[in-house]
This record gives structure tokens, sequence and C-alpha cells, in this order.
């Protein structure tokens, strides 16, 4: 463990975290966190905890936080995207290649309405991102 540790911990939750002041600063020398607030990313919404008043380089350190998260949370998105996309790839070779009759028969009607699902809302999107541009061009 290294000898500095931070002065925040975000213990990480579905839709944020709880925020907690780290002090090693005590005669017993423990780590002590205490909780401070709990944070919402997808609303944006930082809540003190309790009857707490948070400092400006609270608030300041719980944003830069948000920010982070939002980014990381981001990108992992694309690649959960950029993974489905070997999967559908592996699919395709398994089902060609390896796939039993029985087995594409348990996955073969689920499959087609996902793709053609996935494939409705692709092409729609795609759609509206061209008729965009060519109204704001």
């Amino acid at each position: 463990m290294s000898a500095e540790l931070p002065d925040y911990y975000f213990r990480v939750r579905e839709n944020g975290a709880v925020v907690f002041r780290v002090d090693t600063e005590n005669r017993q020398r423990r780590i002590e966190m205490d909780q401070i607030a709990v944070v919402n990313i997808r609303n944006g919404e930082i809540k003190p905890h309790g009857q707490r008043e948070l400092s400006e380089q609270d608030l300041q350190e719980i944003r830069t936080w948000m920010a982070a998260r939002a980014d990381l949370l981001a990108s992992r998105d694309i690649d959960d995207i950029h993974r489905a996309v070997d999967h559908l790839n592996l699919t395709t070779q398994w089902a060609q290649s390896k796939a039993s009759a029985a087995q594409l028969e348990e996955v073969t009607d689920t499959l087609l309405l996902a793709m053609h699902d996935l494939r409705s809302v692709l092409v729609r999107k795609k759609a509206d991102r061209l008729m965009g541009k060519g109204r704001s061009e």
C-alpha cells in the first residue's frame, strides 16, 4: 500500500457512488472513512450525507470524479459494442461451420428477431443523421 492515500474515496454503485473523506491523521494512525455524500451520475445529483454541508473542495472533487466516471463508462459502452460486433462475427462462423441442426433450431428465431430489431434501429438512426446533415448544410 502506498504511503499517500487520496483525500476522497468513491465506492461505486449502480448509478453513481457513495463518497467518503479519507482520514489518516488520528492518534491510532488508522484509516477512517467518513461518508460525506451520495452521487448519481445519471442525473448529476449530489446529496450530502445526513446534515453535512459540503465544502467547495468536496464539491469540486466530486464533480471531477463524476466527469471522469462518465467518460470511463462511455468508453466502456463503445468497447462493449465493438465486442458485440466481434461476437456477431464469431456467431456467424459458428453457425456456418460448427453448429448442429438442433443448436441452430434453438437460437435461429431469437437471433433473427434481435438482428432485425438492431438493423431497424440502425437504419432509422442512420437516416436521421443523414437528414439532419442535409438540413444543417
